[in-house]
């Protein structure tokens, strides 16, 4: 779950060439933008994380002139976005603690570092409604025993860096679409979009790749390659209408990024990943670098490695690191992973 809103440290305090009002504040692994002289080295604040939606509240009026939206789903309140600022990538926003002033601390205790204060402050994420996407009809939650995908960003967890260390690795690239994982559980067969399970109808352009392409018996000869039963197979689903469509596909496109066997219960490696997809006729996601020690040692390298474009020519969304062979990250509590946006694709979006 993401922290949208945290008590965390300042790291550095920097100056912003040409300007004399604002300066550049480092927080976990981001770079926020702060009025000069509100912040010293090492003090403790208040980081809310971009897409976090902060409520109408006198403490947040500040925003109003380049934050307010007010949709039917969220309702009204302030959006955190990446901005710009005399040439400054700010990523979400850093207040004093003293914005917490009457809150109580947990067990009555101090304010400490990643204390999470989202609900205290009444923060949201963001939401954009499933029909946006045109996904499909809903037809249930997403099946028991299948992740949804989400990646974190090495930003909020620069620790996942050290994890890395003499760690054999892949990168991929992140494909600009949305997220549609689809599964074959006893015989049974599914898809869902990122947060549900969805009929199998005409409003879904996923359901229609699948008849189209032939997926479902092409999944069961991957699975049968690869020796699994049931699984789940996770994928960025592309092409017009989805996300402007930056690939600029004539055709919806499937890219698989996952392969879970779930009898096992866990995420497998790159290399049988690459057998399934093979054996099964499916697109994967580009695989842009492989090695065994990651040579990135620190978030600024990493997103000058995010950088780049699509084959079309527009901006990349990013990139995707994993190791080749999954392995438990004490920070995720889960398997260790880490994606890494581009500062231009973010700038460009907004």
């Amino acid at each position: 779950m993401r922290k949208l809103a945290s008590v965390q440290i300042i790291w550095d305090v920097q100056p912003i060439d040409g300007a004399d009002k604002i300066e550049a504040i480092s927080v976990l692994g981001w770079k926020c933008v702060a009025k000069k002289g509100e912040f010293k080295k090492y003090d403790l604040c208040v980081y809310f994380e971009v897409d976090s939606f902060l409520p109408i509240k006198p403490q947040f009026e500040f925003l109003r002139s380049g934050c307010y939206k007010n949709s039917e789903l969220n309702g009204e309140g302030f959006l955190l976005r990446t901005r710009n600022f005399r040439g400054q990538v700010s990523q979400g926003l850093v207040l004093p603690i003293s914005i917490l002033d009457g809150i109580e601390p947990p067990n009555g205790e101090a304010w400490k570092t990643g204390d999470i204060v989202t609900e205290q402050l009444g923060v949201k994420k963001w939401e954009i409604a499933e029909v946006a996407t045109g996904s499909g009809r809903i037809i249930g939650e997403f099946p028991l025993g299948i992740p949804k995908t989400d990646e974190i960003r090495v930003q909020a967890e620069p620790g996942l860096i050290e994890e890395f260390k003499g760690v054999p690795y892949y990168i991929s690239t992140k494909m600009d679409g949305t997220s549609v994982t689809m599964y074959l559980i006893d015989g049974v067969f599914g898809v869902c979009s990122r947060n549900y399970e969805i009929a199998d109808d005409e409003t879904s352009p996923a359901w229609k790749l699948v008849h189209k392409r032939n997926f479902i018996e092409k999944i069961k000869i991957g699975a049968k390659a690869v020796g699994l039963k049931n699984l789940a197979v996770q994928g960025e689903f592309c092409g017009e209408g989805i996300q402007k469509n930056p690939l600029k596909l004539v055709t919806p496109a499937w890219y698989v990024f996952t392969l879970r066997d779930l009898d096992a219960g866990k995420r497998l490696g790159l290399r049988i990943m690459q057998d399934f997809c093979k054996a099964a006729e499916l697109d994967m996601v580009p695989i842009e670098e492989t090695g065994n020690d990651l040579p990135y040692k620190t978030v600024e390298e990493l997103i000058e490695r995010a950088k780049g474009k699509y084959s079309t020519g527009n901006l990349k969304e990013g990139i995707v690191i994993r190791p080749i062979e999954p392995i438990y990250s004490k920070i995720l509590e889960g398997p260790l992973s880490m994606k890494v946006i581009n500062n231009d694709y973010l700038l460009k979006q907004k």
